[in-house]
């Protein structure tokens, strides 16, 4: 039976939560706690971070190695269980106290940083796993990618707005200013706490709740469905290569997030007017690229539309590592005086177009070619994929930037999405579909 377009608010509610948990992406990992950790709370030695910087990766790898082992298994028990929106709302509730306590973490205090970190990312990432497996059930096919993309455009918005705020009333990354600063976890948690809230009243649950066979408990249950799906798994094939071809996606994309405003302090140097005008154009720039996109998607496949904002961002880590280069040839050649921290705007443009648009392109295509029946499953392995790639994305960079530095080692993210080019070029998107429908029909049959 063709899945139905849900009723709009119901969409809307789904992508509040995109909304909502861009607070804790772009406030605690991206723009403001990452920096703060790395400079102030491990402690400024001189202009060598390095140390800061690889802690800062060893926590993120541990909380999203700790989603690589839970998310399948909590999938096939959620499927089971017709129980998502509970184990959804279970990660919203530990996102919002993990990430509100960052406020006791002062200066020295790196232990329980790193501590509050792991906890507050595992919640927030297995959650993203949560949310995403919703989607199959929210239309058909052909409409997921504009679905997708509003979701992804709404979420930017969502990251505008809160990390807005914190920069023009919290104020600059600084130990002189930490009193203030320290405040960004209660915020981000509060901010989470109320703009999620449309999603748990109009997101519904679908599915009917099995009963437990004699003797058996929803672990178990759950380890069985996992085997199966894993040998299933096999069946769809067009799958099986889409989430190879993620693996290396999300790996360079977890590099980005994690140390796009690192980079911006430790190489380009930029002051504090540049790094919120880097805010805004990230943002605005991610937004347009899902939106834009996700309407395109739809008319031109999913497929497609994914390696095309692949060859975007490979462009724009070679824009962000030539930034200083770039300058200078500028000011040598041309006479033109321009600033690193300048042309790495336009850097900045490119990786916002591609974040957005990558993103939102390759949750659609996963949705695409996953029968509704194993959803929550599917997306459990999509997160399982995602997760691993930060785990050895995050934490290959913080090896790499200790040996070679943070500018040579961020063309690592170059290397990673070309081999996602090369694995994406296997996927068919046609046939995974019908794939997807002939198990879905098979299912109801019974």
């Amino acid at each position: 039976m063709p899945r139905k377009l849900a009723p709009k608010r119901e969409i809307f509610g789904w992508a509040m939560f995109d909304f909502a948990n861009q607070a804790y992406t772009l406030l605690i990992i991206t723009v403001v706690f990452g920096d703060l950790f790395t400079r102030v709370i491990v402690g400024d030695r001189g202009d060598d971070f390095r140390l800061g910087n690889l802690l800062w990766s060893l926590g993120l790898s541990t909380s999203y190695l700790m989603v690589v082992l839970t998310a399948p298994l909590l999938g096939a028990i959620m499927d089971f269980s017709a129980s998502r929106k509970r184990f959804l709302f279970a990660s919203y509730l530990l996102t919002v106290v993990a990430t509100a306590c960052l406020w006791f973490v002062a200066p020295g205090y790196v232990v329980l940083g790193v501590l509050l970190l792991v906890i507050s990312n595992f919640a927030y990432a297995v959650g993203e796993s949560f949310i995403a497996s919703f989607l199959p059930s929210l239309g058909p096919p052909e409409k997921l990618g504009k679905i997708s993309g509003f979701g992804w455009g709404l979420g930017y918005v969502g990251g505008l707005v809160s990390a807005g705020f914190v920069l023009v009333f919290l104020g600059e990354v600084s130990e002189e200013n930490f009193q203030r600063i320290r405040w960004v976890g209660p915020f981000a948690a509060g901010f989470f706490l109320l703009a999620a809230l449309p999603t748990f009243i109009w997101l519904k649950e679908r599915g009917a709740r099995q009963p437990l066979p004699p003797g058996r408990g929803y672990i178990s249950v759950g380890w069985e469905r996992l085997r199966r799906t894993g040998l299933e798994l096999a069946r769809f094939r067009d799958l099986a290569v889409l989430l190879v071809s993620i693996f290396f996606t999300m790996a360079g994309i977890y590099i980005v997030i994690t140390f796009a405003f690192i980079y911006g302090a430790q190489v380009i140097g930029w002051d504090e007017g540049i790094r919120q005008i880097m805010f805004v154009v990230v943002q605005i720039t991610a937004a347009a690229g899902a939106l834009g996109f996700g309407a395109i998607q739809d008319r031109v496949g999913a497929r497609r539309t994914y390696i095309v904002t692949l060859v975007l961002w490979i462009l724009a880590i070679v824009a962000i590592w030539s930034t200083p280069q770039l300058a200078r040839a500028a000011d040598a050649l041309l006479g033109v005086s321009w600033e690193a921290q300048h042309v790495f705007l336009f850097a900045g443009c490119l990786a916002g177009l591609s974040l957005g648009s990558s993103q939102s392109a390759g949750r659609a295509l996963v949705a695409i070619l996953s029968p509704q029946e194993k959803a929550a499953e599917f997306f459990g392995f999509w997160g399982l994929a995602a997760k691993l790639a930060a785990v050895f994305g995050v934490l290959g960079l913080g090896v790499l930037q200790s040996w070679f530095g943070l500018q040579s080692a961020i063309l690592f993210c170059a290397v990673l999405f070309a081999a996602a080019i090369a694995v994406g070029l296997g996927v068919d998107e046609a046939r995974g579909r019908l794939q997807a429908e002939a198990y879905s029909e098979a299912q109801e049959g019974r």
